[in-house]
Parts: structure tokens; C-alpha cells; sequence
């Protein structure tokens, strides 16, 4: 083969490897997730099926483009060994010219001793122009063929390059629509595909220090930390309106050190979802509140039978609750 040849072989190999790897499954997000991009009120199984389509659609091209790649580098293959013997063929007529000097129609005419012989002569001088002619168009049309095969090749890569580039980006829309409920609930696709950004919480850019519950808390006769009372702000201010309680005495956990919110699916008290509304008005707040948990100094999130910590993500809950009737809100 070729250096030309083992290039383009080289670089088909080179997007096989790249598709194997933009078609791993996702892993679960991080702690820190990104703003999807996804735009308008898209639910997530809107985002995830209208990006799995565009990146089907890329990879098609991908695929095409690396059959073409693949005829046209056997093309290339083959007209550079078309070269190779033309040249050789070509430097030997020019090699026997040289050593024999260039027949011309004076020197045959000096050369022929009657008419007859003088026209046969004329006539070989005609058959060996016309033979060295059409070789040296051979050589020159086979050159140019190794252009134009070199500039389709070029053309083929940068649409290969086209088309990574669009598998990339899908790839990463899925794991931004994903990254928004923490990479592995599930939520039916009932959740806005996009989630308001809070602002940053006290002590967010100073390593989040210890807080007292010196606030009165809205919801009861209690007290929220001032951490608290901004997470609980900003959650309204992104427009989860339905009842919430937060301060209550006789738990073990954050609601009794004013570190905790339950916020329900009703309007008034607390009964388990049954209906799609309910399901995704849990799953948006849930949202909410993972998206933008490094602003708000989310500690964890419970919600439908499931718990999410910064440090590990998603994973089953089977406390003394199933968290099927509201989303519960700790902060560190």
C-alpha cells in the first residue's frame, strides 16, 4: 500500500474508534450540572428522542461518508500504481530518445534512398508520434486523476468531521438533558427540559460554614437558616407555588435544625401523586433543585422512592416514607 494508501487507511480506523467511543452509554452526571440547552418547555423524553434522532441521522452521514472513503481511497490506490508504471514508461521513451536523438521528418527524408522508403519512414515517424502522444496523455490524465481522487478524499473527511462534530453534540444534549435530573431517575420524560438558575446561597463561595436557624420560617411558627430561607425563596421565585411545610420538631434529621423543606404536590396538605400533572410538577422542582444544587447547598433530595446526593447521584429509597407525596429539600 501506498503512504497515501495507509493514511486514508489510518484515518478510516481512526472514526471507527471515534464512533466507538461517542457510542458508549452514558455515564451517571456529576455533582456540578450544566444548563441543558434544550430550549422552550421540552420535556426531557422530547429532548432525549429529538436528539437520539438527529444523532442517528449523523451517524448516517459518518457511515456513508466512510464507505466513500473507502471506494475512493481504492481509486486512489489503484491510479497511483497506474502512475507508477506510466512513469516508468514514459522515462523510457524519453531514455531512448535521448540515446537515439528525436526522428524528424528532414533527417528521415536524408535517410531514404527512393520515395517509397521515404514515406514508410514518414509513415513509422506518424505511428511512433501518435504512440508517444497518447502515452504522455495516459500519464497526464492518471496524474490528474490522483488530484481529483486526493480532493474528493478531502472533501469526504471534512464531512466525516461534519458529521463527528453533530454526533459530539447530540451526545452531549443527552447528557445535559440527563445531567439535569442527576443521570439516572425515572421520570416517564415528565420534566421541563430546562430549569430556572438560582442565585448563589450564603456561604457558597466561602466553603458553605455552619448556620444557626435565626430566620422565621413562612410555612410554620418555627425557624429556617438563612441558607434555607434562600433556597426555600428561590424554589417560589421559580414558581413551584403548591404547599410546602419546612420547620417541624420530632425528626431526627434537618427539619427540626431549620435545614429542610417537604414540598407538596397539592395546593393544600400532602396525598401521593396519580396524576401526570402531579408526577411533573415533583419532577420540575426535583429538577430545580438538583440543577442547581452547588448554588443552593443542597445536602440531598428525596423524591418518588428515590435519593440524590451531590457526591453519588441517584439511588433507591426505602426510608420510613416513599416520598411519593412531595420532594423533600436538606441543606447543608
Amino acid at each position: 500500500m501506498t503512504p497515501l494508501g495507509r493514511r486514508c487507511a489510518a484515518a478510516v480506523a481512526a472514526v471507527a474508534t471515534a464512533v466507538a467511543l461517542l457510542t458508549a452509554p452514558l455515564s451517571p452526571a456529576g455533582a456540578a450540572p450544566n444548563n441543558p440547552d434544550a430550549g422552550g418547555n421540552a420535556t426531557l423524553g422530547d429532548v432525549l428522542e429529538s436528539t437520539g434522532k438527529r444523532y442517528l441521522e449523523a451517524k448516517a452521514v459518518l457511515d456513508a461518508s466512510k464507505k466513500k472513503q473507502a471506494e475512493i481511497t481504492k481509486q486512489l490506490n489503484t491510479a497511483q500504481a497506474n502512475v507508477d508504471l506510466l512513469t516508468k514508461q514514459v522515462g523510457e521513451m524519453a531514455s531512448q530518445q535521448y540515446r537515439q536523438g528525436r526522428l524528424t521528418g528532414p533527417s528521415l527524408m536524408l535517410g531514404s534512398a527512393d520515395p517509397t522508403g521515404f514515406i514508410s519512414r514518414m509513415t513509422s515517424l506518424n505511428e511512433l508520434a501518435a504512440h508517444n502522444d497518447a502515452k504522455l496523455h495516459e500519464f497526464i490524465e492518471a496524474r490528474n486523476s490522483i488530484d481529483r481522487a486526493k480532493a474528493e478524499l478531502d472533501a469526504e473527511v471534512a464531512e466525516e468531521q461534519k458529521a463527528l462534530s453533530a454526533i459530539d453534540k447530540q451526545k452531549k444534549e443527552a447528557e445535559k438533558a440527563l445531567t439535569l435530573v442527576g443521570g439516572n431517575v425515572t421520570t416517564k420524560g415528565l420534566v421541563t427540559a430546562t430549569s430556572p438558575e438560582a442565585a448563589p446561597g450564603p456561604g457558597a463561595n466561602s466553603g458553605w460554614p455552619a448556620e444557626s436557624c435565626t430566620q422565621d420560617d413562612p410555612t410554620t411558627s418555627g425557624c429556617l437558616t438563612p441558607r434555607t430561607l434562600h433556597a426555600y425563596n428561590e424554589v417560589k421565585k421559580a414558581g413551584f407555588n403548591r404547599f410546602v411545610g419546612c420547620f417541624r420538631t420530632g425528626d431526627i434529621w434537618e427539619h427540626p435544625k431549620g435545614r429542610a423543606c417537604d414540598w407538596s404536590l397539592q395546593n393544600s396538605g400532602f396525598s401521593v401523586w396519580d396524576t401526570d400533572d402531579e408526577l411533573k410538577y415533583g419532577n420540575d422542582l426535583m429538577a430545580f433543585l438538583v440543577r442547581n444544587a452547588d448554588r443552593l447547598g443542597i445536602l440531598y433530595v428525596i423524591w418518588n422512592r428515590m435519593v440524590w446526593f451531590p457526591a453519588t447521584g441517584w439511588s433507591g429509597y426505602s426510608g420510613d416514607s416513599t416520598h411519593e407525596d412531595h420532594v423533600h429539600m436538606s441543606i447543608v
